[in-house]
């Protein structure tokens, strides 16, 4: 059983013993450890209210009841919105100014994973600070229960995706005329979550035919959530089979998003970024932000353009705090996260569409094919190796470190190792798993792959 504490909230696997797992129990105790914190952060406030929404996993529907009770046992007001995606929920908190809000999902992990994901005020993450707050009072269970006169309300708001769309469509970056004067068809891969509701309506408006694949969001998913290439086989199979111009691929809470190419390539989930940041900066030159673990190509991106490239540690707070220090026009994740601060700061996968999709429609329907040939080409691998012991993995990076000090390192979140020729492998704890990630890239597949068994090799030997 696992129950992981991260810079979004926390997420677990089903059942087992208190504290090992997603239990209900541990719904209470962090969500109370959360309402406790709000009130403390908005003390002169007598009067609390909060946004609920869930993804479409089989235990979000169960658990959305555990949170609404704990909610209004708290005494704060609670306004389910029902089936969400994690930045719709980030939008209803701005449109409602509510005091904050709570996504029931696990992300990107499997089907019986769940978690919570959790907002401030202003529609965004909490901060490193409040998250230790959270975390201490939960433990420490310093939180109160109403008395019968003081309990919450539950309100109910259908149709925020809708809003949520709404306010995408209005921006003036997305020229929804030329996306529907473009008739693409496009194939969905919706995971059997809420993105099978999501994109298709945002498709729709913008006068695209849309062939569904697994947009019932009864959170039965058939494949991996994780949108990466070698869980996306069908999608890739289906897009040329059937003539399509793209193929789009989220993941069960929508913060992310990948693109199949015509020819049934996969465009990359690290040149989702790379292209969105392209089609923003012909706009509006600014500096771009995106992790240790992205992809070099928006680096390059950025040097071509003229701009300011900065990089973080990984997770989203990390981007949006170096972001709005350095007042990016866009920034995210290497993993298919789209940050656009005109819209919220927060990964937005429909936004990403409506960008990505005005991007091509200028560009007279260019082929994915051909307009990943615009950017740099390198290679990543994406490797992970689990650990029971965090002690293992601290004397791990130590050993590393040591091994590798005649190379220029990054010690801002675990090891990130240059090389010659833009190479570098990036060694860190997952912030949402127990595991490492492991992380190389190159101009070459070999070298790539080269670099990964390499390290690998190396870890395993200890």
């Amino acid at each position: 059983m696992t129950l992981v504490k991260s810079s979004s909230g926390i997420r677990g696997t089903l059942g087992g013993k208190v504290g090992y797992g997603f239990s209900p129990i541990d719904i209470i105790q962090f969500l109370a450890g959360y309402v406790s914190c709000m009130k403390r952060k908005y003390k002169n406030k007598k009067k609390f209210f909060f946004i609920l929404g869930r993804d479409g996993r089989v235990s979000s529907l169960l658990f959305q009841q555990f949170l609404i009770i704990t909610f209004q046992s708290l005494g704060v007001d609670v306004i389910n919105i029902g089936l969400s995606t994690t930045p719709t929920v980030g939008i209803a908190v701005m449109n409602e100014k509510a005091d904050g809000g709570v996504m029931l999902t696990a992300s990107h992990n499997p089907k019986n994973w769940n978690g919570l994901k959790m907002f401030n005020s202003y529609g965004e993450f909490l901060s490193e600070e409040d998250f230790k707050k959270l975390y201490y009072i939960a433990e420490k269970k310093y939180f109160n229960f109403s008395s019968y006169k003081k309990l919450g309300n539950l309100f109910y708001k259908e149709n925020y995706i809708q809003k949520h769309i709404e306010k995408i469509l209005s921006l003036p970056i997305i020229e929804k005329n030329i996306i529907q004067r473009a008739k693409l068809k496009i194939v969905v891969d919706g995971i059997n979550s809420t993105g099978g509701i999501a994109v298709p309506i945002l498709l729709k408006y913008l006068g695209v035919h849309v062939i569904k694949m697994y947009c019932d969001p009864h959170g039965d998913f058939v494949h991996n959530p994780e949108p990466i290439e070698k869980n996306l086989k069908k999608i890739c199979k289906k897009v040329p089979e059937i003539k399509a111009d793209l193929g789009i691929s989220v993941d069960p809470d929508v913060d992310r998003v990948v693109f199949i190419c015509e020819n049934g390539d996969f465009f990359g989930e690290e040149y989702t970024l790379v292209s969105i940041a392209d089609y923003i900066l012909e706009n509006k030159l600014g500096p771009v932000v995106s992790t240790l673990s992205s992809s070099h190509a928006l680096k390059d991106l950025s040097v071509k353009k003229g701009v300011p490239y900065y990089s973080t540690p990984v997770g989203e707070i990390h981007v949006i705090k170096k972001m709005k220090e350095v007042h990016a026009v866009v920034g995210g994740e290497g993993n298919g996260g789209i940050i656009y601060p005109n819209l919220r700061y927060g990964r937005d996968a429909l936004i990403g569409i409506a960008l990505f999709l005005t991007q091509i429609a200028k560009l007279d329907n260019i082929p994915l094919s051909k307009l990943k040939k615009r950017y740099s080409n390198y290679f990543m691998t994406k490797k992970k190796i689990r650990f029971s012991s965090h002690e293992r993995i601290k004397m791990l990076l130590t050993i590393i470190r040591k091994k590798y000090k005649g190379n220029k390192m990054d010690f801002s979140d675990g090891i990130k190792i240059y090389f010659k020729y833009n190479e570098w492998i990036h060694i860190r704890k997952s912030n949402t798993e127990n595991i490492i990630r492991i992380h190389t890239e190159s101009t070459s597949r070999k070298r790539a792959d080269f670099l990964s068994k390499k390290i690998i090799y190396e870890i395993k030997k200890l």
